[in-house]
């Protein structure tokens, strides 16, 4: 007897999974996909701007026509080999249910009445709709329409998410005492560390006696010893800052992700690092993605483009001023600071202004990660040419867009999947050390 065929699903995507991912339509196997065509209406406000989404809702506009070719949109448009079909479904008069429940005929509730009348159209098959709007998923299956998350980029388990250092107790006192005396390293194997795992990674390692910082070099396997060392007037406070800024400085890390709560230093270390290795890159890019307060444009702001932009950009230059008050007015390196900023040697920038740009020999920096989407990250990552080096900041347990959460954002994704990569390092910051009020408000409040 035949095998029975595993029942194909129909997948229902609201605007912000378009948004979010716009090659979203072929991670559906062979399963098919319905857009709305209020869906499309929506897209075409977002198509106009220099921001990632604008550029995302452009760019699948341009792959629905691209796969669409001289076919009318009014039937099922193959999406490939092993792959479903997709399907533009128009306008549906509002169900009796739907009508009575959300009388007011806004995007969402259109989208419902297409995900209503698909799920009683469908019976004998598992429709889905697929958001990243909570409230719209709640909507949804108070009516009885099934309703997830897009989940195809989102980390699998966020308790075991990467952390990049591991403590290891009774560790022999010859090991550590070797760390000390040999500052090439020991080899790794030596140490006889349980799970090494490829990739650069630090380590914490203590006995009754003594302790050492050590990182773990991919390419050597060796083991060497990490030092606390002042970059641009910043000390290290915690093992955590010193592993962040080893690996800021590492020649061979062409990127690297610092997590952490509100205080850690994340960006003071990343800029000071930069400043630190001037002389190694043609260009240091501080840059962080913009999103305005309650979804509102940034229209609704006085002012010309750069006021608008200046109360998104002011942390940043917080940061940078806290390294010039390090020195004085007239040091070397408090003047360093500002003839760079004046030739445009060190650039603080939105986001969305780096696009287009060539990304060689530069040291760039992109603060808040946690607001981009995984699509956004790689799109930033992939810009990247000879002698660049990237550094991606963030708390992602603080994220400001609506359609991300911890598991879904852009900063959880490069560390879960860049993990044991050669030219990858990762630092999870604990200890807040902005002062004592700002890591009680962060632990209580």
């Amino acid at each position: 007897m035949a095998k029975k065929s595993r029942l194909k699903k129909i997948f229902i995507l609201d605007t912000n999974v378009l948004l979010h991912d716009y090659t979203c339509i072929y991670n559906f196997e062979e399963n098919d996909v319905i857009i709305p065509i209020v869906v499309l209406e929506e897209l075409d406000k977002f198509k106009r701007g220099n921001d990632l989404i604008n550029f995302h809702a452009r760019e699948f506009t341009r792959e629905l026509d691209k796969i669409s070719g001289d076919l009318l949109l009014t039937g099922s448009i193959p999406l490939g080999e092993k792959l479903g079909n997709l399907h533009i479904e128009t306008g549906k008069q509002f169900s009796e249910r739907v009508s009575e429940s959300f009388p007011e005929k806004t995007p969402d509730h259109r989208i419902l009445a297409i995900a209503d009348f698909v799920t009683n159209e469908h019976k004998d098959k598992a429709v889905v709709l697929i958001t990243k709007d909570i409230n719209l998923r709640m909507k949804a299956k108070s009516l009885g329409v099934r309703a997830e998350d897009y989940e195809n980029d989102k980390v699998a388990n966020l308790d075991d998410l990467y952390k990049g250092i591991k403590t290891i107790e009774n560790v022999d006192h010859d090991l550590i005492n070797r760390l000390y005396e040999q500052t090439d390293g020991v080899p790794a194997a030596e140490m006889k560390l349980k799970d090494l795992e490829p990739g650069h990674h630090f380590f914490i390692l203590r006995n009754s006696g003594s302790s050492a910082l050590a990182h773990y070099n991919p390419v050597s396997k060796m083991l060497v010893r990490v030092l606390k060392q002042t970059t641009y007037g910043i000390d290290p406070r915690n093992a955590e800052q010193t592993f962040a800024i080893d690996a800021l400085t590492n020649p061979d890390v062409q990127l690297v992700s610092l997590t952490g709560k509100a205080g850690t230093g994340k960006t003071l270390l990343a800029l000071a690092a930069a400043l630190h290795q001037h002389k190694r890159y043609k260009q240091i890019f501080l840059a962080r993605p913009i999103v305005p307060l309650a979804n509102r444009d940034l229209g609704y702001l006085p002012g010309d483009v750069k006021e608008k932009m200046d109360p998104y950009m002011q942390p940043l230059f917080d940061n940078l001023t806290v390294i010039k008050h390090r020195f004085s007015a007239q040091s070397p390196e408090f003047i360093r600071i500002n003839d760079m900023v004046k030739d445009e040697k060190l650039v603080i920038t939105p986001l969305a202004y780096i696009r287009g740009r060539s990304l060689s020999n530069i040291y760039f920096i992109v603060d808040e990660a946690q607001n981009l989407t995984p699509h956004e990250v790689k799109t930033i990552i992939t810009r990247a040419g000879e002698g660049t080096k990237m550094i991606f900041t963030g708390d992602i347990e603080q994220i400001d867009s609506p359609y991300l959460d911890s598991g879904s954002n852009g900063l959880s994704y490069l560390s879960d999947k860049m993990k044991g990569q050669d030219i990858f390092a990762h630092v999870h910051l604990v200890k807040g050390e902005r002062s004592f009020l700002a890591e009680l408000a962060s632990r209580l409040l």
